[in-house]
């Protein structure tokens, strides 16, 4: 009976950890695949603020054919696959702010620093698209700009219009152009790894502590 439970506690241990590495990347990812317009994208926070994103592109590339229309209604988020006109919508989550005037900057920027991560690590290059203050009521705020090369973006919304001088005013999306938006985030990636390496530790400790108990009998 005790050789049965401890078979049983390895083995959930085992299927906890493949469900971890195996979950379905759109859960955790930057695209979902879901149909419903009002549900798509990913959410964007920082210690004030939080919008709900979803970016569609009209590649460069794309031909008027069913299938590029298709993948013109397919959402991004943080990772878009291709230059061309992209589309920002954000969903204001605070409905206070649809009170408040909110201006848009959508700027290029240039990785100066080591890591990709840090807003401090970064320098505007130049602005793509800027749209003066107004209020958005009913809650989406939305932007276009003509992407021309990949690389690193920000959409800045600027919560208070002309008055928003300090950085609590100023929401900061960063994107990047050009990589593989079904890939895991990388802190996801981390994430997933460590949770796993702590499963099997955990799992090898356990066999030890029982074979000791076992030795001890």
């Amino acid at each position: 009976m005790k050789n049965r439970r401890v078979v049983t506690w390895t083995f959930s241990l085992l299927l906890f950890a493949g469900l971890l590495t195996g979950c379905d990347q759109n859960k955790l990812g930057t695209q979902p695949d879901i149909p419903d317009l009002n549900s798509v994208g990913c959410l964007i926070t920082n210690d004030f603020y939080a919008v709900h994103l979803s970016v569609y592109v009209k590649t460069s590339t794309a031909k008027q054919d069913s299938t590029d229309r298709a993948a013109l209604l397919k959402p991004y988020c943080q990772e878009l696959p291709d230059t061309g006109k992209a589309f920002f919508a954000a969903d204001l989550i605070d409905r206070d702010i649809r009170k408040t005037p909110i201006g848009i900057r959508v700027v290029e920027l240039e990785l100066i620093g080591t890591d990709d991560s840090k807003p401090e690590d970064f320098k505007e290059v130049r602005t793509l698209t800027e749209v003066a203050p107004k209020m958005y009521t009913k809650g989406v705020v939305e932007a276009q700009a003509d992407i021309d090369k990949n690389g690193y973006y920000a959409m800045y919304l600027l919560i208070g219009g002309d008055e928003a001088i300090s950085d609590e005013d100023k929401m900061r999306i960063p994107f990047h152009v050009g990589g593989d938006p079904d890939a895991l985030p990388k802190k996801t990636v981390m994430l997933i790894a460590g949770g796993v390496v702590t499963l099997i530790v955990f799992i090898i400790a356990g066999l030890v502590w029982y074979r000791k108990k076992q030795q001890s009998i």
